[in-house]
């Protein structure tokens, strides 16, 4: 058994156990200071209740006071409490360590991408950090899935059809492409790639294809080729972004790499917006360089009404949804609870950043 799957054995273990018989959900309460008890800051007022239970078995917890929350109000209580629960995209960086100060001893996130974070703060301070990769890769990759099959069988255009009157009918109106005997390409093998790659054997497609750094034997285990990105670009049918956003990533995929795609592919992002120059991808959706695109993640987030992006047939785009089920958010919340309960033990965290 390798380290991967025993890790996800390990995980599924610690999920039966921690969620059994557990599914009643509460409105939170802000608890006050008893003066004796830790006391952690949680940035959202929606994190799920699962998660604050298990802060509160041990800490005193409190909220921001709108939502939501600004960042000045988070900046003001952070350095009257000993751990936060980081919950949302907003810049995490050495601003916030300053305003803690001595007191606060661990914060987590509760998302496994960390773009949004200054890691080489946390770092040259050795901070604790934690975050919740793993528990969402199913969520993520069904949704991945669901907008290959979205984009590649034109449902969104459909639906427009329908919407405007126009359900021609006949036997060449609104032809898709076939995910059997396909070629399929994942840029970039980690957790959610291999997990994409999982759910790919059940639909026959014919070749799997993958892009990296280095060799994964995950990857070769699940039947996967590894070759260089352009080689990726040009065979494949459908292309997955599971990369994390990087300055080596940012628009990973622009016009000139967009130019290397089949007429006929579908890209699928659920990694994040800015993988993608998003005015190329507009351009290349509209002159006909790729067929379709399923979106996942865009840029800027929210998007705006009125973007040209949404004005797209052939665009299926999804507000930021990927780990977004009752039961992922539960776990992603209570890993977070975790990961702040033993950083201000000072302890190992459950999840932390590997810095």
């Amino acid at each position: 058994m390798n380290g991967t799957v025993m890790k996800w054995g390990l995980l599924t273990l610690f999920f039966v156990e921690m969620f059994h018989g557990n599914s009643g959900q509460q409105t939170p309460t802000t608890m006050v200071n008893s003066g004796n008890r830790p006391v952690v800051l949680v940035t959202n007022k929606e994190t799920p209740e699962k998660g604050i239970k298990k802060l509160m078995l041990k800490c005193d917890v409190i909220f921001p006071k709108s939502h939501p929350a600004t960042r000045d109000e988070i900046l003001e209580l952070a350095g009257q409490v000993d751990g936060i629960m980081w919950v949302g995209h907003m810049a995490l960086n050495g601003e916030v360590l300053d305003r803690g100060g001595e007191r606060l001893k661990a914060i987590s996130t509760m998302s496994a991408g960390m773009d949004y974070v200054d890691i080489d703060e946390f770092r040259k301070r050795k901070f604790p950090l934690g975050y919740t990769p793993i528990v969402l890769n199913d969520a993520v990759a069904d949704s991945a899935i669901g907008l290959m099959i979205a984009a590649g069988r034109r449902y969104h255009e459909g639906r427009l059809a329908i919407d405007q009157s126009q359900w021609n009918g006949g036997p060449q109106w609104l032809l898709g492409q076939d995910i059997k005997g396909s070629t399929v390409g994942i840029i970039g093998m980690g957790g959610i790639g291999q997990t994409i790659a999982r759910r790919l054997k059940g639909f026959d497609i014919g070749q799997l294809l993958y892009s990296g750094r280095r060799p994964k034997p995950e990857a070769e285990a699940l039947g996967a080729k590894m070759v260089p990105q352009d080689e990726l670009l040009q065979e494949s049918d459908y292309v997955f972004i599971a990369v994390p956003l990087t300055n080596e990533t940012y628009h990973l995929i622009n016009e000139t790499t967009l130019s290397k795609m089949k007429p006929t592919a579908v890209l699928v992002n659920v990694a994040r917006g800015d993988i993608v120059d998003q005015k190329a991808l507009v351009a290349a959706l509209k002159n006909g360089t790729i067929f379709a695109a399923g979106l996942d993640v865009m840029t800027p987030e929210p998007l705006p009404a009125g973007d040209e992006l949404l004005s797209l047939p052939n665009a299926v785009v999804v507000p930021h949804l990927g780990s977004a089920t009752v039961q992922t958010r539960n776990n992603m919340a209570e890993i977070a609870a975790l990961n702040v309960l033993a950083g201000i033990a000072k302890t190992p965290m459950f999840s932390p950043y590997p810095y």
